[in-house]
């Protein structure tokens, strides 16, 4: 595999000593930065204008809404398109965007600038940089930390007549469960109750069934159930493991989470879906990524200490992970302005900046920001922020991962949301079908 070099390290190194570089080239005064369109991009694009202000490098945004994202970037990347000259991919593209030349590797960068990958979260450097997975080979840097938690109606726990209710009939606290078992029953406890005059249910959780929703949602549960994505021994090696009888158990609970407290009509929801029906009242629970709770905090009809939030629960065997998300910020390798790009990630890395990041609505990855003593309490989310990032695992980041996602959201939605055959069918499936996939690849 070729990568396209850098041009000219040696004077960029140079131009880089007094801080944020400004390269004086003509033909470089501006940079197309493209990344999904919601709220943490428009972040980004205030915390940008400081860098234009020290680099005297206009920065452009390419922002695609993320059912089209992937479809969109992918085929720029794929093209060898020159829309780009950086990319805040999603970490399952790495292994590809590494194996096809198409983003910049950044070790020599990283080493030349002192940008340290132990300075990260460690979940956030082998997700979102890292390929092949746990190898010192950067691809990105830690940009954008996301896990998917849940928000809860913390009103409606603390009401005196609901919490004599549900004590009565499950004979514990209405509270944050810390099991999924618990979840469920609470989960049960709202559906089609009347609060304020308004039917409400139990939870919204992801369905959905064109892009990547019902499988984060699925692994989500999986995780904390036992499932496996191969032999820990034998790498994919997958039998008895993506259909064991723990994932079946996972599978089995997601679809009865799916049948008894879910909203009418939500059979192809995800993160925008499911963030609609929370802030309309809908529901008690809600799953979805951490980039949501900004926004649930300052909504005005379910914000402030109207809601809670905590990380995924623990599986019957008392183990809790939770499905990662986020993104790492690359350099897209068929830029002609590679330094400038550099120089924007040289930028974006510093802590002061990353602690802007944080404060701005973006989730820093960086060590020194969130384990700041003051970082838990600045925000009514942080702590389950830094409590779900300590738990994530991640989906297949093969160069095949589009393959093996779309196997799993038929797999997965056709047993959850279209009821057809069982757990143990749809995950038997799935193992002969990523074994396909692999086997095509070379892999065996």
């Amino acid at each position: 595999m070729t990568f396209r070099h850098i041009r000219s390290l040696a004077a960029f190194g140079a131009l880089l000593a007094a801080g944020v570089a400004t390269t004086g080239q003509a033909n470089a005064k501006d940079l197309t930065l493209c990344w999904a369109a919601w709220d943490p991009a428009n972040a980004l694009v205030e915390l940008s204008k400081d860098f234009e202000a020290k680099s005297g490098v206009t920065m452009k945004f390419e922002f695609v809404p993320w059912p089209n994202f992937a479809d969109r970037m992918l085929n720029e990347l794929n093209s060898g398109g020159k829309l780009c000259d950086l990319m805040i991919g999603d970490s399952q593209w790495i292994g590809g965007a590494a194996e096809n030349g198409q983003y910049v590797k950044l070790n020599d960068f990283f080493d030349k600038e002192g940008i340290k990958m132990s300075d990260f979260i460690p979940a956030t450097v082998v997700g979102y940089a890292e390929w092949p997975k746990n190898s010192p080979n950067y691809w990105a840097l830690p940009a954008f930390g996301d896990v998917v938690g849940w928000s809860y109606r913390k009103d409606w726990f603390a009401r005196p007549e609901l919490q004599a209710e549900f004590k009565e009939k499950y004979g514990r606290e209405l509270a944050v469960p810390k099991t999924f078992g618990e979840l469920k029953d609470i989960a049960q406890f709202f559906q089609k109750r009347e609060i304020d005059g308004k039917t409400v249910y139990g939870a919204a959780i992801y369905t959905e069934r064109g892009s990547e929703g019902i499988t984060m949602g699925v692994m989500d549960v999986l995780y904390s159930f036992g499932f496996k994505y191969e032999n820990p021994d034998k790498p994919y090696d997958l039998e008895g493991y993506v259909n064991s009888a723990e994932a079946v158990k996972g599978l089995e609970f997601y679809k009865e989470l799916y049948d008894c407290c879910t909203p009418p009509g939500h059979s192809d929801a995800y993160m925008s879906e499911d963030i609609d029906a929370y802030k309309s009242g809908q529901v008690a629970l809600h799953m979805n990524f951490a980039f949501t709770w900004p926004g649930i905090h300052a909504d005005a009809n379910v914000g402030g200490e109207k809601s809670g939030y905590f990380p995924n629960p623990a599986g019957p065997d008392g183990a809790a992970y939770a499905q990662l998300g986020g993104q790492g910020i690359s350099v897209v390798s068929s830029s002609e302005k590679q330094e400038d790009a550099l120089a924007y990630i040289k930028w974006f890395a510093q802590p002061e900046i990353q602690q802007k990041w944080w404060e701005m609505g973006g989730y820093s990855a960086l060590l020194k920001v969130v384990e700041d003593p003051k970082f838990a309490t600045s925000q009514p989310y942080a702590q389950t922020f830094l409590d779900s990032m300590a738990i994530v695992q991640d989906f297949w980041a093969e160069p095949a991962y589009a393959s093996l996602l779309q196997a799993a959201q038929k797999r997965f939605h056709d047993y959850v949301v279209a009821g057809q055959g069982s757990a143990k069918d749809a995950l038997d499936g799935l193992a002969k079908d990523w074994t396909q996939v692999f086997d095509d690849e070379g892999k065996y």
